[in-house]
């Protein structure tokens, strides 16, 4: 079977074509999950790694259900339309995006690049971050023998980048803005000084996953500034707004001398066709961005509302989850949720007593507040 990439289109044209009739909120109705087949009990309320609880749009599911005559083929050829989808939405040349597995795989190839022993060959250094932020960048630097230097957050909670920018030597810094796990932003301002003043010498990887929930006028993306600064790599994924988590697909905007440095690390077709589906099908619903942003702003306002009226403060979220005070060590609260059939967030060491919470639909954030109050008030008594 022949499929060219004009015939690649109309299907994707054809999914879109299969969700006419539709509600005003786009997303998808959840899967149930049979806990017989040893994956989540559909009982479980997962709060715990800032998914979208909504999914993919229909637009997206349509695609994919289309897209499966075409799974004996690999991607490569329909990888370039969703390139130039990308290209022509953040306004850059196609040579200026490279797709990845998710934006994780994106972290992994800068790691890989730009840090780790300093010799000619790989031309690597330090990796610079913020302390707590998004841990998986860590740990591919580690283990290409990076040495890691954590900077601690502001009062704030913003990335401290003078002290950034003071033990940068070569190698790679790494800006999670809006943050993992804290929710919080730098100020738009303060980043694009950074990037500014950073000596070319000296990457700066500015990772975008939650950049589609921030709704303040302090924060902005760096996209516009790759034209200027060969040092930048900007990253995004489809698995927040776009409820792609499970299907893998992320990209980064950087110039072209950079994008190929990376691809020289990259395995070849990383990218699914489902994935690809999906996410050309996804550009092209934009009540997908805007719905997500109003049910996540929604019940996000509800839950810290909520937890405030308990006594429980939280950091100003930015993001598709929060991160409170629960003024006591969070490991047994996340123990005895799960007992609850309740996830939530991981421990991060360097914010022992604060718990992070994924904002799932309004009745998940309402399960997960009545435990929370049995909990706590339990470990009161």
């Amino acid at each position: 079977m022949k499929i060219s990439r004009r015939k690649f289109a109309q299907l994707l044209g054809a999914g879109a074509a299969a969700a006419v009739a539709r509600p005003a909120v786009t997303f998808a109705k959840s899967a149930t999950i049979d806990s017989t087949d040893g994956l989540v009990s559909s009982a479980t309320v997962r709060l715990s790694s800032n998914e979208n609880p909504y999914g993919p749009c229909r637009k997206a599911l349509a695609a994919m259900d289309h897209a499966f005559g075409l799974s004996c083929r690999y991607p490569d050829k329909h990888a370039d339309a969703l390139v130039a989808a990308l290209a022509e939405l953040n306004g850059v040349e196609r040579s200026r995006i490279l797709l990845g597995d998710g934006s994780g795989e994106i972290l992994k190839l800068a790691a890989d690049v730009f840090t780790g022993p300093q010799t000619k060959e790989k031309g690597g250094g330090r990796l610079i971050v913020a302390d707590p932020t998004f841990e998986a960048i860590l740990h591919h630097a580690q283990l290409g023998g990076a040495e890691v230097v954590k900077v601690p957050l502001t009062s704030s909670w913003a990335h401290d980048l003078a002290k950034m920018s003071a033990a940068a030597k070569g190698g790679l810094v790494y800006i999670c803005n809006p943050n993992n796990p804290t929710a919080s932003i730098t100020r738009k301002d303060e980043v694009r000084d950074f990037i500014r003043q950073l000596p070319n010498d000296t990457m700066v990887l500015v990772d975008e996953a939650y950049y589609h929930y921030a709704d303040t006028p302090e924060y902005e993306s760096v996209i516009p500034l790759v034209a200027d600064h060969p040092n930048l790599i900007v990253a995004r994924t489809f698995s927040k707004i776009y409820g792609m988590a499970g299907l893998r697909c992320g990209y980064c905007v950087a110039q072209p001398a950079t994008i190929e440095r990376l691809r020289a690390r990259q395995s070849w077709d990383s990218i699914n066709i489902m994935a690809i589906a999906a996410a050309r099908a996804s550009l092209a619903d934009p009540a997908q961005v805007t719905n997500g942003r109003r049910l996540n702003a929604d019940t996000r306002t509800f839950t810290i509302t909520e937890l405030g009226k308990m006594g429980f403060k939280s950091i100003p979220s930015q993001a598709n989850f929060v991160m409170f005070d629960a003024q006591r060590p969070v490991v047994p609260l996340i123990a005895s949720l799960k007992s609850r059939q309740i996830e939530v967030g991981r421990l991060f060491p360097a914010m022992p007593n604060h718990l992070r919470l994924t904002i799932g639909k309004r009745s998940e954030m309402e399960t997960f507040l009545a435990a929370f109050r049995e909990v706590t008030t339990a470990s009161a008594t």
